[in-house]
């Protein structure tokens, strides 16, 4: 480190005047400031008030020795880090094992050898500078760091409003929806029980019973996808049979099938359990199956098989036809709500409501046409087993 002059600050200590003048008139022609001390005491006073860039310390000196003043000055933290190069006639190797010991960096021996000194001085200075920027440049780093931070934890708090505000809005909007979808829900069928059974009337009751059922699952949908996105942390899993599942979610939905002709069978792989929450994998499971359905045509039938894999369960769910390859990708996206892909129309929030909650416990879902025909989704889920 170079003091605000440009130069190295350097300081001698040695009880020898003419060893001090040597060492002045050697720094000085190297364009270096040099402090001459006699006693140890002295040195480490001016050290205090002015720290310099490096100190040269002779070891054999009368009140304290070098070595006590090197560990005074290893004890002080704002001193501890100045490099000091000690300098003695002895030549016993203990000498030079403990100057290191107690802190030295260097070590040179009388009488002096003017380039030895010179070329020592400059490399502990050198490399004393580029630990004073390395330090420089990690504190400006922790700063840095601290700072961005600082900015992602704001970030982060007014995302966690911004997604509280969401999903009390969308909780807003559901409940506040529900109340005059009802009156209208309510007058349709005023309305359609005027036509009696009639084959007008009967039609109509099958269009606005879809219509009915599609409003009302699109609502209850979306809000859960809000929570899921907002809150997953509130969703707990357990331990969930899994077939006595799979066969709740073919029971609920069987109506929708049979609606549309189309057949589910399931095989039972065996008793086996998963991590889930057991009301939302039946949510999920029964999303996905009617999916399948909705990409059948009447008299197919969806088949849903599972098996034991050594890190997972996987459950499929097969059924006929085929997806566009330009829609597998979007396939689970929330804004591919409005193609029509399937001979039953759009697939609705079914799917990606299925693959976040899926996600929730650690499981997934995937989807792939087969060959030479028809479809599978895939899921994995964990075993509650292993």
């Amino acid at each position: 480190m170079s003091h605000s002059n440009g130069k190295s600050h350097i300081m001698a200590v040695d009880d020898q005047p003419a060893n001090l003048k040597l060492l002045e008139d050697l720094l000085s022609r190297q364009g270096h400031v040099v402090r001459s001390f006699p006693r140890g005491r002295l040195a480490l006073e001016a050290a205090v008030r002015n720290p310099p860039d490096l100190i040269l310390l002779d070891i054999n000196m009368p009140e304290m020795t070098g070595f006590q003043v090197c560990e005074r000055l290893k004890s002080d933290e704002k001193l501890a880090a100045i490099p000091v190069i000690f300098l003695s006639a002895l030549h016993d190797a203990s000498d030079k094992v403990y100057a290191f010991q107690c802190g030295g960096v260097d070590y040179v021996t009388k009488p002096f050898q003017v380039d030895e000194v010179q070329a020592r001085v400059q490399t502990h200075l050198k490399i004393h500078q580029l630990q004073k920027e390395l330090q420089l440049h990690a504190e400006h780093l922790g700063e840095l760091v601290a700072e961005r931070t600082s900015e992602l934890a704001e970030t982060q708090a007014r995302l966690k409003v911004l997604d509280r505000a969401k999903g009390d809005f969308l909780r807003l909007i559901h409940h506040e929806l529900r109340s005059p979808l009802n009156g209208l829900l309510g007058v349709g069928d005023l309305v359609l029980d005027e036509l009696g059974d009639s084959q007008d009337g009967a039609e109509l009751r099958e269009m606005f019973e879809q219509s009915r059922k599609r409003m009302l699952t699109i609502l209850d949908d979306a809000l859960l996808l809000t929570e899921i996105e907002v809150a997953s942390d509130t969703f707990s899993s357990e331990a969930a049979d899994l077939l006595p599942t799979l066969q709740a979610a073919v029971e609920a939905a069987g109506a929708f099938a049979i609606s549309r002709g189309v057949g589910i069978q399931i095989e039972s792989g065996g008793a086996v359990c998963v991590i889930a929450r057991r009301d939302l994998l039946l949510k999920a499971v029964q999303a996905l199956i009617e999916a399948a359905v909705k990409f059948s045509r009447a008299g197919d039938t969806v088949r849903l098989m599972y098996r034991t894999a050594p890190d997972d369960v996987q459950v499929m769910i097969r059924g006929a036809g085929r997806i566009p390859e330009s829609a597998i990708g979007r396939f689970f996206q929330v804004f591919s709500i409005g193609e029509a892909i399937t001979p039953g129309g759009d697939l609705g929030l079914g799917p990606p409501v299925a693959q976040r909650i899926l996600a929730l416990f650690g499981g997934s879902v995937a989807v792939q046409n087969l060959e030479p025909a028809g479809i599978e989704l895939a899921i994995r889920l964990k075993n509650a087993s292993l």
